[in-house]
Protein backbone atom coordinates (compact mmCIF):
# COMPACT_ATOMS: atom_id res chain seq x y z
CA UNK A 1 0.00 0.00 0.00
CA UNK A 2 3.36 2.23 0.62
CA UNK A 3 4.77 1.53 -2.70
CA UNK A 4 0.80 2.13 -4.49
CA UNK A 5 0.44 5.64 -2.49
CA UNK A 6 3.72 7.19 -3.39
CA UNK A 7 3.54 5.82 -7.14
CA UNK A 8 0.36 7.53 -6.82
CA UNK A 9 1.10 10.94 -5.52
CA UNK A 10 2.63 11.82 -8.74
CA UNK A 11 1.98 9.51 -11.28
CA UNK A 12 -1.49 9.09 -12.23
CA UNK A 13 -2.67 6.77 -14.61
CA UNK A 14 -6.02 5.53 -16.07
CA UNK A 15 -8.83 7.59 -17.54
CA UNK A 16 -10.22 11.07 -16.08
CA UNK A 17 -14.03 9.88 -14.66
CA UNK A 18 -16.77 12.71 -13.47
CA UNK A 19 -17.42 13.65 -10.45
CA UNK A 20 -20.33 15.90 -8.20
CA UNK A 21 -19.59 19.74 -8.71
CA UNK A 22 -21.11 22.36 -6.72
CA UNK A 23 -19.82 25.40 -7.46
CA UNK A 24 -20.65 28.47 -5.33
CA UNK A 25 -21.31 31.01 -7.67
CA UNK A 26 -21.31 34.56 -6.65
CA UNK A 27 -20.16 37.90 -7.48
CA UNK A 28 -18.73 38.53 -4.18
CA UNK A 29 -15.10 38.33 -3.09
CA UNK A 30 -14.70 34.71 -2.44
CA UNK A 31 -12.35 33.73 0.40
CA UNK A 32 -9.88 31.01 0.01
CA UNK A 33 -10.02 27.15 0.87
CA UNK A 34 -13.89 27.46 -0.46
CA UNK A 35 -14.32 26.38 -3.94
CA UNK A 36 -12.27 26.61 -6.76
CA UNK A 37 -14.27 27.98 -9.40
CA UNK A 38 -13.51 29.59 -13.10
CA UNK A 39 -13.59 33.39 -13.37
CA UNK A 40 -16.59 32.67 -15.69
CA UNK A 41 -18.39 30.67 -12.45
CA UNK A 42 -17.97 33.62 -10.45
CA UNK A 43 -20.48 35.76 -13.14
CA UNK A 44 -23.16 33.08 -13.44
CA UNK A 45 -25.56 34.73 -11.53
CA UNK A 46 -28.55 32.75 -10.35
CA UNK A 47 -27.28 29.24 -10.94
CA UNK A 48 -27.16 27.07 -8.17
CA UNK A 49 -26.62 23.11 -7.98
CA UNK A 50 -27.19 21.10 -4.77
CA UNK A 51 -25.62 17.80 -4.07
CA UNK A 52 -25.78 15.05 -0.64
CA UNK A 53 -23.01 12.53 -0.89
CA UNK A 54 -22.95 10.01 1.33
CA UNK A 55 -19.69 10.16 3.85
CA UNK A 56 -19.25 6.61 4.08
CA UNK A 57 -20.07 5.50 -0.15
CA UNK A 58 -18.40 5.75 -3.31
CA UNK A 59 -18.30 8.81 -5.06
CA UNK A 60 -19.93 8.67 -8.45
CA UNK A 61 -20.77 10.93 -11.09
CA UNK A 62 -24.47 13.03 -9.52
CA UNK A 63 -26.57 14.42 -12.18
CA UNK A 64 -27.99 17.80 -11.34
CA UNK A 65 -30.34 20.43 -13.53
CA UNK A 66 -28.92 23.87 -13.62
CA UNK A 67 -30.65 27.12 -15.20
CA UNK A 68 -28.43 27.75 -18.62
CA UNK A 69 -27.11 31.53 -18.76
CA UNK A 70 -25.47 32.83 -21.12
CA UNK A 71 -21.78 33.56 -19.73
CA UNK A 72 -20.41 37.10 -20.47
CA UNK A 73 -17.00 37.36 -21.49
CA UNK A 74 -14.38 36.04 -18.89
CA UNK A 75 -11.46 38.04 -19.99
CA UNK A 76 -12.51 40.83 -17.56
CA UNK A 77 -9.51 42.96 -16.04
CA UNK A 78 -12.09 43.58 -13.26
CA UNK A 79 -12.83 40.06 -12.44
CA UNK A 80 -8.99 39.16 -12.65
CA UNK A 81 -8.38 41.35 -10.42
CA UNK A 82 -11.00 39.71 -7.98
CA UNK A 83 -9.88 36.41 -8.46
CA UNK A 84 -6.13 37.34 -8.23
CA UNK A 85 -6.79 38.86 -4.47
CA UNK A 86 -8.94 36.22 -3.88
CA UNK A 87 -5.95 33.25 -4.49
CA UNK A 88 -3.15 35.14 -2.92
CA UNK A 89 -1.81 36.46 -6.37
CA UNK A 90 -0.75 40.20 -7.93
CA UNK A 91 -1.90 39.25 -11.19
CA UNK A 92 -3.76 36.90 -13.06
CA UNK A 93 -3.11 36.62 -16.65
CA UNK A 94 -5.74 37.04 -20.08
CA UNK A 95 -5.76 34.18 -21.47
CA UNK A 96 -3.39 33.37 -24.51
CA UNK A 97 -4.83 33.16 -27.80
CA UNK A 98 -4.60 29.82 -29.74
CA UNK A 99 -2.34 31.45 -32.45
CA UNK A 100 0.79 31.93 -30.39
CA UNK A 101 3.09 29.29 -30.32
CA UNK A 102 6.01 28.81 -27.81
CA UNK A 103 8.27 30.06 -31.37
CA UNK A 104 6.45 33.80 -31.29
CA UNK A 105 7.23 33.67 -27.48
CA UNK A 106 10.77 33.12 -27.89
CA UNK A 107 11.61 35.28 -30.94
CA UNK A 108 10.81 38.57 -28.56
CA UNK A 109 13.17 37.60 -26.22
CA UNK A 110 16.93 38.80 -26.43
CA UNK A 111 19.52 36.67 -28.08
CA UNK A 112 22.07 37.70 -25.04
CA UNK A 113 19.64 35.83 -22.47
CA UNK A 114 20.53 32.33 -24.15
CA UNK A 115 24.38 33.17 -23.88
CA UNK A 116 26.21 30.97 -20.75
CA UNK A 117 28.79 32.93 -18.80
CA UNK A 118 31.19 30.43 -16.69
CA UNK A 119 32.35 33.40 -14.92
CA UNK A 120 28.86 33.95 -13.56
CA UNK A 121 28.34 30.02 -13.66
CA UNK A 122 31.27 29.31 -11.05
CA UNK A 123 29.99 32.54 -9.08
CA UNK A 124 26.79 30.85 -8.19
CA UNK A 125 28.41 27.73 -7.25
CA UNK A 126 30.93 29.86 -4.60
CA UNK A 127 27.73 31.14 -3.31
CA UNK A 128 26.08 28.39 -2.58
CA UNK A 129 29.44 26.39 -1.48
CA UNK A 130 29.70 29.12 1.19
CA UNK A 131 26.51 29.60 2.11
CA UNK A 132 26.52 26.10 3.24
CA UNK A 133 29.71 25.70 4.93
CA UNK A 134 27.97 29.04 6.93
CA UNK A 135 25.19 26.87 7.70
CA UNK A 136 27.05 24.06 8.72
CA UNK A 137 28.85 26.50 11.19
CA UNK A 138 25.71 27.79 12.26
CA UNK A 139 24.45 24.48 12.98
CA UNK A 140 27.86 23.68 15.13
CA UNK A 141 27.64 27.08 16.83
CA UNK A 142 24.30 28.04 17.55
CA UNK A 143 22.36 27.11 20.97
CA UNK A 144 19.55 24.38 20.83
CA UNK A 145 16.87 27.49 20.77
CA UNK A 146 18.25 28.87 17.22
CA UNK A 147 18.92 25.52 15.43
CA UNK A 148 15.78 26.20 13.74
CA UNK A 149 17.03 29.17 11.88
CA UNK A 150 20.24 27.64 11.13
CA UNK A 151 18.59 24.75 9.72
CA UNK A 152 15.94 27.28 7.87
CA UNK A 153 19.17 29.05 6.01
CA UNK A 154 20.97 25.60 5.48
CA UNK A 155 18.38 23.77 4.06
CA UNK A 156 17.79 27.11 1.77
CA UNK A 157 21.66 27.20 0.85
CA UNK A 158 21.61 23.41 -0.21
CA UNK A 159 18.53 23.95 -2.42
CA UNK A 160 21.12 26.30 -4.34
CA UNK A 161 23.26 23.17 -5.04
CA UNK A 162 19.80 21.72 -6.51
CA UNK A 163 19.15 24.77 -9.00
CA UNK A 164 22.89 24.39 -9.52
CA UNK A 165 22.49 20.65 -10.95
CA UNK A 166 19.51 21.66 -12.55
CA UNK A 167 20.89 23.73 -15.05
CA UNK A 168 23.91 21.31 -15.73
CA UNK A 169 20.60 19.16 -16.63
CA UNK A 170 19.04 21.67 -19.06
CA UNK A 171 23.13 21.92 -20.76
CA UNK A 172 22.35 25.39 -19.12
CA UNK A 173 25.41 25.36 -16.86
CA UNK A 174 28.99 25.23 -19.01
CA UNK A 175 29.77 24.37 -22.64
CA UNK A 176 31.30 21.84 -21.60
CA UNK A 177 28.81 18.87 -21.37
CA UNK A 178 31.04 16.50 -19.38
CA UNK A 179 31.68 19.40 -17.10
CA UNK A 180 27.98 19.98 -16.73
CA UNK A 181 27.50 16.08 -16.27
CA UNK A 182 30.13 15.75 -13.38
CA UNK A 183 29.26 19.48 -11.88
CA UNK A 184 25.16 18.33 -11.78
CA UNK A 185 26.00 14.78 -10.30
CA UNK A 186 28.13 16.49 -7.39
CA UNK A 187 25.80 19.13 -6.45
CA UNK A 188 23.22 16.66 -6.19
CA UNK A 189 24.81 14.16 -3.78
CA UNK A 190 24.21 16.08 -0.22
CA UNK A 191 20.92 16.31 -1.39
CA UNK A 192 20.94 12.02 -2.13
CA UNK A 193 19.16 12.47 -5.46
CA UNK A 194 20.90 10.66 -8.29
CA UNK A 195 21.48 12.96 -11.38
CA UNK A 196 20.71 11.33 -14.11
CA UNK A 197 17.31 9.83 -13.17
CA UNK A 198 15.88 13.14 -12.52
CA UNK A 199 17.20 14.79 -15.68
CA UNK A 200 15.27 12.29 -17.28
CA UNK A 201 11.97 12.73 -15.51
CA UNK A 202 12.52 17.04 -15.31
CA UNK A 203 12.96 17.06 -18.80
CA UNK A 204 9.21 15.45 -19.46
CA UNK A 205 7.77 17.75 -16.85
CA UNK A 206 8.99 20.40 -19.56
CA UNK A 207 8.13 18.88 -22.56
CA UNK A 208 4.48 18.32 -21.33
CA UNK A 209 3.85 20.78 -18.63
CA UNK A 210 0.09 20.57 -17.12
CA UNK A 211 -0.62 17.40 -18.90
CA UNK A 212 -2.69 15.90 -17.36
CA UNK A 213 -1.56 11.95 -16.73
CA UNK A 214 2.04 12.86 -18.68
CA UNK A 215 3.20 15.77 -16.65
CA UNK A 216 5.83 14.13 -13.96
CA UNK A 217 5.48 17.38 -11.41
CA UNK A 218 2.06 18.12 -9.42
CA UNK A 219 -1.43 16.72 -11.09
CA UNK A 220 -4.66 16.92 -9.64
CA UNK A 221 -5.89 14.00 -8.14
CA UNK A 222 -7.41 11.77 -10.62
CA UNK A 223 -10.88 11.07 -9.52
CA UNK A 224 -11.03 7.80 -9.82
CA UNK A 225 -7.80 7.47 -7.56
CA UNK A 226 -9.56 9.48 -4.72
CA UNK A 227 -12.85 7.41 -5.11
CA UNK A 228 -10.76 3.81 -4.81
CA UNK A 229 -10.04 3.02 -1.51
CA UNK A 230 -11.07 4.59 1.89
CA UNK A 231 -7.22 3.81 3.31
CA UNK A 232 -5.88 5.62 0.12
CA UNK A 233 -8.25 8.31 -0.04
CA UNK A 234 -6.75 9.21 3.69
CA UNK A 235 -3.60 8.98 2.60
CA UNK A 236 -4.36 11.50 -0.38
CA UNK A 237 -5.84 13.63 1.93
CA UNK A 238 -2.96 14.14 3.64
CA UNK A 239 -0.67 13.78 1.39
CA UNK A 240 -1.68 16.95 -0.19
CA UNK A 241 -3.16 18.53 2.41
CA UNK A 242 -0.82 18.98 6.09
CA UNK A 243 2.24 17.47 4.41
CA UNK A 244 2.03 18.87 0.67
CA UNK A 245 5.34 20.55 1.65
CA UNK A 246 7.26 17.81 2.20
CA UNK A 247 5.25 15.28 -0.44
CA UNK A 248 8.37 16.22 -2.62
CA UNK A 249 10.17 13.06 -0.33
CA UNK A 250 7.58 10.93 -2.11
CA UNK A 251 8.23 12.05 -5.21
CA UNK A 252 12.08 11.27 -4.83
CA UNK A 253 11.87 7.96 -3.64
CA UNK A 254 9.38 6.96 -6.49
CA UNK A 255 10.72 8.00 -9.63
CA UNK A 256 14.35 7.89 -9.21
CA UNK A 257 15.47 4.66 -7.71
CA UNK A 258 13.19 2.66 -9.92
CA UNK A 259 14.68 1.61 -13.04
CA UNK A 260 11.12 0.38 -14.55
CA UNK A 261 10.45 4.18 -14.75
CA UNK A 262 13.03 4.92 -17.24
CA UNK A 263 13.11 4.00 -21.34
CA UNK A 264 16.26 0.96 -22.16
CA UNK A 265 18.55 4.01 -23.68
CA UNK A 266 18.73 5.53 -20.10
CA UNK A 267 19.21 2.44 -17.90
CA UNK A 268 23.13 2.80 -17.88
CA UNK A 269 22.96 6.30 -17.75
CA UNK A 270 21.02 5.94 -14.28
CA UNK A 271 22.59 3.25 -12.63
CA UNK A 272 25.54 5.13 -12.79
CA UNK A 273 23.72 8.04 -10.98
CA UNK A 274 22.33 5.38 -8.51
CA UNK A 275 25.88 4.08 -8.07
CA UNK A 276 27.24 7.41 -6.81
CA UNK A 277 24.33 8.55 -4.64
CA UNK A 278 24.55 4.81 -3.38
CA UNK A 279 28.27 5.51 -2.48
CA UNK A 280 27.69 8.62 -0.99
CA UNK A 281 25.18 7.17 1.41
CA UNK A 282 27.47 4.05 2.33
CA UNK A 283 30.40 6.63 2.81
CA UNK A 284 29.29 10.03 3.54
CA UNK A 285 26.72 8.96 6.39
CA UNK A 286 28.57 6.36 8.59
CA UNK A 287 31.31 9.15 8.36
CA UNK A 288 29.08 11.61 9.46
CA UNK A 289 27.92 9.10 12.22
CA UNK A 290 31.49 8.28 13.19
CA UNK A 291 32.21 12.13 13.81
CA UNK A 292 29.06 13.23 15.20
CA UNK A 293 27.34 10.57 16.48
CA UNK A 294 22.99 9.40 14.92
CA UNK A 295 21.93 12.92 16.23
CA UNK A 296 24.41 14.65 14.74
CA UNK A 297 23.57 13.10 11.24
CA UNK A 298 19.95 14.43 12.28
CA UNK A 299 21.48 17.64 13.61
CA UNK A 300 23.77 18.46 10.44
CA UNK A 301 22.36 16.51 7.12
CA UNK A 302 19.03 15.49 7.77
CA UNK A 303 17.07 18.28 8.96
CA UNK A 304 18.47 20.60 6.30
CA UNK A 305 17.65 17.67 4.13
CA UNK A 306 13.79 18.38 5.18
CA UNK A 307 14.34 22.19 5.24
CA UNK A 308 15.42 21.27 1.48
CA UNK A 309 12.28 19.23 0.62
CA UNK A 310 10.39 21.99 1.85
CA UNK A 311 11.75 24.19 -0.73
CA UNK A 312 11.55 21.83 -3.47
CA UNK A 313 7.73 20.61 -2.93
CA UNK A 314 6.68 24.09 -2.53
CA UNK A 315 8.77 26.18 -5.30
CA UNK A 316 6.97 23.19 -7.49
CA UNK A 317 3.80 23.12 -6.79
CA UNK A 318 3.48 27.05 -6.56
CA UNK A 319 5.19 26.77 -10.19
CA UNK A 320 2.33 25.75 -11.74
CA UNK A 321 -0.96 25.08 -9.09
CA UNK A 322 -3.70 27.37 -9.20
CA UNK A 323 -7.53 27.19 -9.29
CA UNK A 324 -7.33 29.34 -12.53
CA UNK A 325 -4.40 27.48 -13.73
CA UNK A 326 -6.11 24.44 -16.24
CA UNK A 327 -4.12 20.64 -16.50
CA UNK A 328 -5.55 19.50 -19.87
CA UNK A 329 -5.78 16.08 -21.35
CA UNK A 330 -2.98 15.64 -24.09
CA UNK A 331 -5.51 16.36 -27.44
CA UNK A 332 -6.68 19.56 -25.61
CA UNK A 333 -3.43 20.76 -24.39
CA UNK A 334 -0.94 23.70 -25.88
CA UNK A 335 2.02 23.96 -25.78
CA UNK A 336 2.75 27.87 -25.01
CA UNK A 337 -0.56 28.24 -23.52
CA UNK A 338 0.97 25.73 -20.91
CA UNK A 339 4.39 27.52 -20.33
CA UNK A 340 3.55 30.97 -20.24
CA UNK A 341 -0.10 30.99 -18.94
CA UNK A 342 0.24 27.83 -16.49
CA UNK A 343 3.50 28.71 -14.90
CA UNK A 344 3.73 31.44 -11.88
CA UNK A 345 6.40 34.17 -11.45
CA UNK A 346 6.70 34.20 -8.17
CA UNK A 347 8.79 36.76 -5.73
CA UNK A 348 10.48 35.33 -2.43
CA UNK A 349 12.53 37.25 -0.16
CA UNK A 350 15.67 38.55 -1.33
CA UNK A 351 17.88 35.89 0.57
CA UNK A 352 16.18 33.08 -0.69
CA UNK A 353 16.20 34.08 -4.41
CA UNK A 354 19.73 34.81 -4.08
CA UNK A 355 20.72 31.20 -2.26
CA UNK A 356 18.12 29.20 -4.73
CA UNK A 357 19.85 31.22 -7.65
CA UNK A 358 16.11 33.32 -9.19
CA UNK A 359 14.88 29.93 -9.54
CA UNK A 360 11.76 30.85 -9.25
CA UNK A 361 11.72 34.11 -11.25
CA UNK A 362 10.00 30.56 -13.17
CA UNK A 363 8.33 31.41 -16.61
CA UNK A 364 11.64 32.26 -18.73
CA UNK A 365 12.88 28.67 -17.77
CA UNK A 366 9.50 27.66 -19.19
CA UNK A 367 9.53 29.26 -22.32
CA UNK A 368 13.16 27.85 -22.73
CA UNK A 369 14.89 25.61 -20.21
CA UNK A 370 18.52 26.93 -22.10
CA UNK A 371 18.40 29.85 -20.12
CA UNK A 372 20.84 30.11 -18.04
CA UNK A 373 19.60 31.05 -13.69
CA UNK A 374 21.49 34.20 -14.20
CA UNK A 375 19.70 35.38 -16.94
CA UNK A 376 16.63 34.44 -15.83
CA UNK A 377 15.57 37.89 -14.63
CA UNK A 378 16.36 39.99 -17.49
CA UNK A 379 13.96 37.10 -19.50
CA UNK A 380 11.43 38.10 -17.16
CA UNK A 381 11.96 41.68 -17.91
CA UNK A 382 11.75 41.06 -21.93
CA UNK A 383 8.39 38.48 -21.42
CA UNK A 384 6.63 41.44 -19.27
CA UNK A 385 7.26 44.08 -21.79
CA UNK A 386 5.97 41.88 -24.65
CA UNK A 387 4.11 39.28 -23.04
CA UNK A 388 3.43 40.67 -19.71
CA UNK A 389 -0.81 40.54 -19.48
CA UNK A 390 -0.69 37.13 -20.20
CA UNK A 391 1.53 36.05 -17.43
CA UNK A 392 0.49 35.11 -13.78
CA UNK A 393 2.50 37.24 -10.73
CA UNK A 394 2.60 36.42 -7.28
CA UNK A 395 4.23 37.25 -4.25
CA UNK A 396 4.93 34.36 -1.88
CA UNK A 397 1.96 34.80 0.84
CA UNK A 398 0.14 32.88 3.15
CA UNK A 399 -2.87 33.28 0.87
CA UNK A 400 -1.02 31.43 -1.44
CA UNK A 401 -0.27 28.64 0.48
CA UNK A 402 -3.60 28.21 1.73
CA UNK A 403 -5.37 28.52 -1.60
CA UNK A 404 -2.94 25.58 -2.89
CA UNK A 405 -3.23 23.79 -0.15
CA UNK A 406 -7.22 23.63 0.56
CA UNK A 407 -8.55 24.46 -2.89
CA UNK A 408 -6.41 22.51 -5.64
CA UNK A 409 -7.19 18.40 -5.28
CA UNK A 410 -9.79 16.30 -7.59
CA UNK A 411 -9.47 17.01 -10.80
CA UNK A 412 -12.62 18.43 -12.56
CA UNK A 413 -12.54 19.40 -16.74
CA UNK A 414 -14.78 22.74 -15.76
CA UNK A 415 -13.84 23.49 -12.53
CA UNK A 416 -10.08 22.43 -12.71
CA UNK A 417 -10.11 21.49 -9.28
CA UNK A 418 -12.72 20.10 -6.66
CA UNK A 419 -11.69 20.54 -2.87
CA UNK A 420 -11.45 17.15 -0.79
CA UNK A 421 -14.25 18.78 1.60
CA UNK A 422 -16.36 19.22 -0.90
CA UNK A 423 -16.39 15.45 -2.04
CA UNK A 424 -15.68 13.56 1.04
CA UNK A 425 -16.51 16.37 4.20
CA UNK A 426 -16.67 13.90 7.01
CA UNK A 427 -12.67 12.90 6.05
CA UNK A 428 -11.45 15.87 5.59
CA UNK A 429 -10.86 17.50 8.64
CA UNK A 430 -6.74 17.93 7.89
CA UNK A 431 -7.77 20.55 5.18
CA UNK A 432 -11.03 21.87 7.73
CA UNK A 433 -7.99 22.14 10.20
CA UNK A 434 -5.87 23.91 7.61
CA UNK A 435 -8.55 26.70 6.87
CA UNK A 436 -8.95 27.39 10.37
CA UNK A 437 -4.69 27.17 11.42
CA UNK A 438 -3.35 28.61 8.49
CA UNK A 439 -3.07 32.42 8.66
CA UNK A 440 -4.83 34.11 5.38
CA UNK A 441 -2.44 37.00 4.98
CA UNK A 442 -1.41 38.10 1.45
CA UNK A 443 1.13 40.86 2.20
Amino acid sequence: MASRIADYLFAFTGPQQCLPRAPKLSSARLSPGVYAVRPIDLLLKGTRRTFLVPAKKRIGCIKAVSVPVAPPSADNAEDREQLAESYGFKQIGQDLPDNVTLKDIMDTLPKEVFEIDDVKAWKSVLISVTSYALGLFMIAKAPWYLLPLAWAWTGTAVTGFFVIGHDCAHKSFSKNKLVEDIVGTLAFLPLVYPYEPWRFKHDRHHAKTNMLVHDTAWQPVPPEEFDSSPVLRKAIIFGYGPIRPWLSIAHWVNWHFNLRKFRPSEVNRVKISLACVFAFMAVGWPLIIYKVGVLGWVKFWLMPWLGYHFWMSTFTMVHHTAPHIPFKPADKWNAAQAQLNGTVHCDYPSWIEILCHDINVHIPHHISPRIPSYNLRATHQSIQENWGKYTNLATWNWRLMKTIMTVCHVYDKEENYIPFDRLAPEESQPITFLKKAMPDYAA
